[in-house]
This record gives structure tokens, sequence and C-alpha cells, in this order.
């Protein structure tokens, strides 16, 4: 009776571990790469999903409010040579890249503390700042269920439900 009960509780203890090895995490880490007129770039964000939530401009992602630009901890965005974003200066390096999404532009801000956790402690850090620029707000081909940052030939876009901005990059 022993080894029956015994049998029993390492196959269900092999269940379980299946199965929770199985499942998908919600905002599932993602590691973007590209190259921009010679400048490699890489993006590191956890990608959220909408699941019927209102999101941008809704109480998850407000307007007006700094937001880590993906879930879990910031997203980190790493420039292998120096940039313009929009014409603006920025050194190489690695960077948490934070937004303040708007109904018809987004701020996009470029800090230099690359390790947050999250947007929590960005007030602590914000005078840490490198740059900051503003870009308009834009909507996607059609609706995007999942967070979603490309490195394209000349910059970088982020689209998510009905919003998507992006920002130029020059090498």
């Amino acid at each position: 009776m022993k080894k029956v009960l015994m049998f029993t509780a390492v196959v269900m203890a092999l269940v379980a571990t299946d199965s929770i090895a199985q499942e998908k995490p919600a905002s599932p880490l993602e590691t973007v790469k590209g190259s921009i007129n010679g400048v490699n770039v890489e993006v590191v964000y956890s990608r959220p999903s909408s699941r019927g939530r209102s999101m941008v401009g809704g109480s998850n992602v407000p307007y007006g409010a700094i937001w880590r630009t993906g879930a879990n901890d910031a997203t980190t965005i790493e420039f292998s040579k120096a940039v313009k974003i929009e014409g603006k200066d920025l050194a190489a390096g690695k960077y948490s890249l934070f937004t303040i999404p708007g109904e018809k532009e987004w701020v996009i801000v470029f800090n230099k503390k690359s390790d947050q956790n999250g947007a929590w402690e960005y007030d602590k850090y914000k005078d840490q700042d490198a740059l900051r620029v503003t870009v308009p707000a834009g909507k996607p081909a059609a609706f995007v269920e999942t967070f979603t940052i490309t490195v394209d030939k000349d910059k970088v876009s982020l689209q998510w439900e009905n919003s998507a901005v992006s920002f130029k990059v020059k090498g």
C-alpha cells in the first residue's frame, strides 16, 4: 500500500511540475536586435497583452503618467555608438526606456539608470534622464493585442492596442 501511495504522489508531482512549466508568463520577456545606420540597437522588454482590458489611456497605462514601456522591470535600450534621437544627441550606452503616453503625442525618456524595477522608483532617478523627446501619437494598421517594439531601418517603433509611436534614430 505504501508503494502505491508513493507512486501516486510521484506521478502527481511530475504532472503538476510539467503543467506549471508549460504555462506561459503573462508578459513574456523579449529581446529585439537590429542595426540602424551602422549602430547596433538592442531592446529588452516584457510584452503584456491587453486581454480585453483598456490599457493605453486607461487605468493601466494612463495618459500623462510615466510608464515603464512594457511590463515587469523597466524596458532597456542599448546603442553601440552615439546616436541622434529625433535630432538630439544621445551617447552610446544602455538606458531604461520610459514613455509618457498622450492622446496626441508621447514623451520618450532615456534614463541612465538601466536596472530599474518598473517605474516605481523612477522618481528617485529622474535626475538621471539623459534625453527626452516628444513624438506624435499614431495608430497601427490593425489592433495590436500584445505590446510590440520593433527596430526598423531608421527608427524604433512601439505598438499596442490602437496606439503606435516611433522615434527616429540616426547614427
